[in-house]
């Protein structure tokens, strides 16, 4: 069930620097605007620990994207970050990326994170305190 309110959201700006000779943003900067608001997640999901001495953080274990419509400088791209699913061992994620100036949904990316143990190194099943979050969010549906 898609929410109102994404569980996190990015707004970045264009700069002339992000695009290629074909004139439209490049599409690896799409994927960078991703990781900067799943990043938002795990900070969201991390609250209070610190990554590293945590025993259990989030990793991107899969990511694709679908472009929908190229994004020219000057513009603003706004990014809602959102999770479709919830398992044992992973949350299975989407991204929204709109233009503010073309109005429009301009890409789509799928994202899959799986919970890590850093110390053991190797997958572990959702901590119960990130279930908690998400719970809060999206209710019993997840």
């Amino acid at each position: 069930m898609k929410q109102i309110k994404p569980i996190v959201s990015l707004e970045v700006r264009v700069h002339w620097g992000d695009m290629d000779a074909m004139q439209h943003v490049n599409n690896i900067i799409y994927l960078k605007w991703v990781e900067s608001t799943r990043l938002l997640l795990f900070e969201q999901l991390m609250k209070g620990e610190t990554a590293g001495i945590s025993e259990i953080g989030p990793i991107l274990a899969w990511s694709d994207i679908k472009y929908i419509s190229p994004v020219v400088y000057p513009d603003t791209v706004k990014i809602d970050f959102d999770i479709v699913k919830l398992k044992e061992d992973r949350l299975e994620c989407q991204a929204h990326l709109y233009s503010i100036a073309q109005n429009r949904l301009v890409a789509i990316s799928n994202n899959t994170i799986k919970a890590y143990n850093i110390k053991m190194l190797k997958k572990a099943e959702i901590p119960a305190h990130w279930i908690r979050q998400l719970r809060e969010h999206y209710g019993e549906s997840i």
